[in-house]
């Protein structure tokens, strides 16, 4: 397997024969705990990705009983200082543009609730979440920030517009079966049988000629790829400022 398999602490890699590669959320073989260094690594291991083109299709996964739930604030540094913001606005930018221009197709096997980054999920292109799954976006407003890192555009381009307002502003919860009536997910499953129904869609997709799943990949995207550009370079830009006077972070982050 790849150096690169075995490089990032918090990403569990392995890849089938025919070129499935499944990547999975985790901490110290758990439930993965977000992290800054998961905020760097993430983006750097799509480079990785990318290149390598024996990677046929992309599965993302987590650990356990869900996808992403917990954050650990400190490790993201003090953001109310321009220079670490800025770290998350270039890493932040870069991480959800890799995943959309991705050129292979991306499924996604939501194990659980995501109450962090479920843009992460939400930006594949097939979507299998088990009956436990619920999405929100816990972080942003707790602490008093704008959702601008991407998890604006891609609710909207999921959920629609209006949908998407009300569920930001309210700082609300949807289900797994609510966000397949909304045409936003594929398929609601067991849990059990979440990660081994993504893996049996991404190896049929996997037989298909790889220039075909390729550019499939390019096509399908297009408009997300544009929307998430223009979105995330304002939308970090002004989550940046509103960290800048964050009274909330910062006693997270002292406590």
């Amino acid at each position: 397997m790849p150096e690169y398999f075995s490089r990032y602490e918090n990403l569990a890699m392995t890849r089938s024969e025919a070129g499935v590669l499944t990547l999975r959320f985790h901490t110290g073989g758990g439930p993965v705990i977000f992290t800054g260094r998961i905020h760097t690594e993430f983006t750097r291991a799509l480079e990785d990705i990318a290149f390598d083109r024996e990677n046929k299709v992309l599965v993302l996964t987590g650990t356990g009983d869900r996808f992403m739930t917990e954050i650990d604030v400190q490790s993201l540094g003090d953001v109310t200082k321009p220079m670490m913001a800025d770290i998350l606005y270039m890493e932040g930018r870069r991480v959800l543009q890799r995943l959309a221009d991705l050129e292979m197709p991306i499924i996604a096997a939501i194990n659980g609730p995501v109450s962090i980054h479920s843009e992460y999920a939400l930006l594949a292109d097939v979507i299998v979440a088990s009956e436990t799954t619920t999405f929100s976006d816990y972080p942003h407003l707790t602490f008093g920030l704008v959702p601008g890192d991407g998890i604006h555009t891609v609710w909207e381009e999921t959920l629609g517009v209006n949908r998407a307002r009300h569920l930001i502003v309210t700082q609300g919860t949807f289900s797994a079966v609510e966000a397949k009536q909304w045409g936003a997910i594929a398929e609601v499953v067991p849990q059990d049988n979440v990660l081994l129904r993504a893996l049996e869609i991404a190896e049929e997709i996997a037989k298909r000629p790889q220039l075909l799943n390729r550019y499939i990949a390019v096509a399908i995207r297009r408009r997300i790829s544009q929307h998430l550009a223009e979105g995330t370079t304002l939308g970090l830009a002004l989550e940046s400022l509103t960290g800048a006077n964050l009274p909330y972070l910062k006693a997270a982050q002292s406590s």
